[in-house]
This record gives C-alpha cells, sequence and structure tokens, in this order.
C-alpha cells in the first residue's frame, strides 16, 4: 500500500535529536529517507518550523523546512518527494502588518512543493478566528490550499490549551466554507468535540498525526490503550466520513512501524487506501503534479 505521511516535521532542531531517539531514530534526512523507502511512504506532508525566513514586504515571514540543508527562499532544496505547509508565526502578526504578511506567504505559494499553511495555536496565544489570520485564509481561499491547525495538547508545558481546543475551528470554518480546514492530531484529547466540528463543517477535515510518542512495546501498547483505541475508532464513526481523515504520524516524536499498524487496526480495513493515501491527494491538490515528477518507489516501478 503506498502512503502519503499528511502531517511529520523536517526540521534541524537540538531539542529534536532526543525527541528522534526516544523513536528509535535519527533527526536526519538519510533517518527520513529509510523510513519511506521501509514503509512505501511515497510523499510527505512537513509542517513549517523554522524561523529564519527574511521578509520581502515588511511582514511576517512563513517558517519553513530544513533538515536536508538549511531552506534556500530562491530554489527549493529540500526532497522532491515532500511539500510543506508554511508555518505561521501569529503572534508577531498585528493589524498594521496583517496584509503585508499574506504578501510574504503568496510569494512562496507558486512554488511547487509549498502545499499550504500551518497555524500553532496553543503554542501562540491567539484564536483560530483571529481577524490577523484573515489574510491569510483568504489566501488560502484564493489558491485552494488547505489551512492545517495544531489542535488538543501541546509539547510545551507553558502553552496555553484555551487557544488549542479543536472548537476553537467551527468560528473560522463557518466564516471561510470555501477554506479547507485541517484539525491535526484529532484534537486529542478532544477527540469527540474535533469530530463534531468536523463532523458539522464539510469544509473541515483530520489528520491522525501525534496520538502516539516514542517506541512503546506493541502488546502493551494496545492492552495499555484498548479504551483509547475504541474511543478514538467511535467519534470517527460518529463523524461520519473518512474522506476528510487522513493518515500522518508527527515524526520524529513517534516509531513509524508502530504507528501505522496502530491506524490500520483503528481504521476500517476498506478505507485504509483513503486514509493512508487518496484523501491526502486530494485535500492537499498540489501534491498530485509533485508526484507526476518523483520518482517511482521500487514497489510500483
Amino acid at each position: 500500500m503506498k502512503i502519503i505521511d499528511a502531517h511529520m516535521h523536517y526540521y534541524n532542531k537540538d531539542g529534536f535529536v532526543q525527541v528522534a531517539k526516544n523513536a528509535g531514530y535519527e533527526n536526519t534526512a538519510a533517518c527520513w529517507r529509510s523510513i519511506c523507502e521501509k514503509h512505501n511512504i511515497v510523499f510527505s506532508v512537513a509542517m513549517g518550523n523554522t524561523f529564519y525566513t527574511s521578509s520581502r514586504y515588511g511582514g511576517v515571514p512563513p517558517r519553513m523546512i530544513d533538515l536536508a540543508a538549511p531552506f534556500d527562499e530562491e530554489h527549493y532544496n529540500q526532497p522532491e518527494d515532500m511539500g510543506y505547509c508554511m508555518g505561521v508565526s501569529s503572534e508577531q502578526i498585528t493589524a498594521a502588518n496583517a496584509t503585508v504578511t499574506a504578501r510574504e506567504f503568496e510569494h512562496y505559494i507558486q512554488e511547487p512543493h509549498c502545499l499550504g499553511f500551518k497555524l500553532y495555536p496553543g503554542y501562540n496565544d491567539v484564536y483560530v478566528n483571529d481577524k490577523r489570520h484573515w489574510p491569510l485564509f483568504e489566501l488560502a481561499e484564493a489558491y485552494d490550499l488547505p489551512v492545517v491547525i495544531h489542535t488538543g495538547d501541546t509539547a510545551n508545558p507553558k502553552g496555553l490549551l484555551k487557544y488549542s481546543h479543536p472548537l476553537t475551528v467551527d468560528e473560522a470554518a463557518v466564516n471561510f466554507p470555501r477554506v479547507k480546514f485541517v484539525i491535526a492530531h484529532c484534537g486529542c484529547p478532544w477527540i469527540t468535540d474535533a469530530a463534531e466540528v468536523a463532523g458539522k463543517n464539510p469544509n473541515v477535515c483530520m489528520d491522525l498525526s501525534g496520538l502516539l510518542e516514542g517506541n512503546p512495546k506493541p502488546l502493551p501498547l494496545l492492552e495499555h490503550h484498548a479504551g483509547f483505541f475504541r474511543h478514538l475508532r467511535t467519534w470517527l464513526n460518529y463523524m461520519g466520513d473518512y474522506s476528510r481523515v487522513m493518515y500522518g504520524s508527527d515524526w520524529p516524536l513517534i516509531n513509524i512501524d508502530i504507528y501505522i499498524n496502530m491506524i490500520a487496526l483503528v481504521i476500517p480495513q476498506e478505507y485504509h487506501e483513503d486514509v493512508f493515501y487518496n484523501n491526502a491527494r486530494r485535500i492537499f491538490r498540489k501534491i498530485e503534479p509533485c508526484l507526476l515528477y518523483t520518482s517511482p518507489s521500487p514497489r510500483d516501478a
């Protein structure tokens, strides 16, 4: 089965070294390449994390990806079988610079590997529907690019969960019905609320990234978290539309062998191909032309 990882990180950060080690990996481009070859991951969607992109118009520049090399702002220098969502530093955006900030982001949209936007509420003390985001949402609508939103728990204990609760996505989804919003991490632990927001709003999708971390042993994992897995499947069924659910890992936080198997157990067999591949290919519309220009995996040749 071909896989698109719709939510991972490709970030050269000291803190990710130990995180990757905990999952049984190294936080390197070579390590991710070997994982993709092993599991037939034919494309990856990396969330923008870097902070050093330059400002062209006086606005707040997007956060990018840089594990392969420092991000080249003129010529894409990350893997060809990887795209990115431009990270948003919401706290730096003001009413005065919101419009020119949208210009900063628009500069990269013509780049084939630029797939969408990524908000970090909880890490930023800004609600999803704050008007400083509206020029970016208008840009997302104009170019038909999804907006991925961190929801649920934060890795930083200083994060404020009132900003990252999945119910905060509802207001933005109502105000911008032609924008595709992606609730990352299924809003965990508020999976019930995330499923309700997605069920209510046809322009809201969910990804399954970041529900576990490290390198847990399979049998104890299944025993200790059986209730959680039942809960997750129950509320995905309640949402009632697996065409808006995508596999994602949140790598390097989790061991990919364990995670693919866990998600495969949660998702009904008849939806595996959609959740692991087809849905991301459709929701992130710019993946399709990228796939045409990437080399096929040995199992597809």
